[in-house]
């Protein structure tokens, strides 16, 4: 099930929030090697994290599956303070949010990618969203492709493996249909 969190609303699920977080650490420490800060619970929790952002999380029960993480692009963001060498000039949009911390769970089903974005999607057209900007390794980019939703990529810092790129992708409905293809069971969104 896909559950929508703005804010503070993501601790109402406790357990299902810090399986999330233990799940990023998992991700983002364990298995791609950042040097990145984990409580310790075993939470990879950021300072973007208290900002109130907007959840979208896949889950089965309080077991987290996936999820990523969406700011408005007018506030403060990853993409304007840790990586402004490749953030574009014009990136503070009304009507964007920065996607971030696209995380899936060990052994999540194969779907959860999809209906991840696909949520994210219908969300930012119910919201009058333009469009989302992210940060991601280039490894992701065949991920993307598979989804058929590849964007544009705006900026890269480094090559090969370990390349950090920024990438655009505009909210359009046409999209919902490619989306829903691969989305299986998930392609109701739910609200938490």
């Amino acid at each position: 099930m896909i559950h929508i969190f703005d804010g503070a609303e993501i601790n109402r699920r406790p357990a299902l929030r810090d399986d999330m977080f233990r799940d990023r650490a998992t991700q983002f420490v364990e298995r791609n090697g950042w040097n990145i800060n984990v409580d310790a619970s075993g939470r990879e929790i950021d300072q973007y994290d208290p900002l109130g952002p907007t959840y979208i999380v896949s889950a089965d029960g309080d077991r987290h599956l996936g999820s990523l993480r969406l700011l408005p692009t007018t506030g403060r963001t990853m993409l304007a303070e840790i990586f402004p060498d490749i953030a574009p000039p014009n990136m503070a949009r009304p009507g964007w949010v920065e996607c971030t911390r696209y995380c899936i769970a060990p052994g999540a089903p194969r779907h959860v990618s999809a209906a991840l974005f696909l949520a994210t999607l219908e969300l930012g057209l119910q919201r009058g969203w333009h469009g989302s900007l992210g940060v991601y390794d280039l490894r992701m980019m065949r991920i993307y492709a598979r989804l058929g939703t590849p964007g544009r990529m705006l900026g890269q810092r480094g090559t090969g493996r370990d390349a950090i790129c920024v990438g655009e992708w505009r909210f359009l409905p046409h999209l919902v249909d490619v989306l829903a293809r691969r989305a299986g069971d998930e392609r109701i969104m739910r609200a938490a």
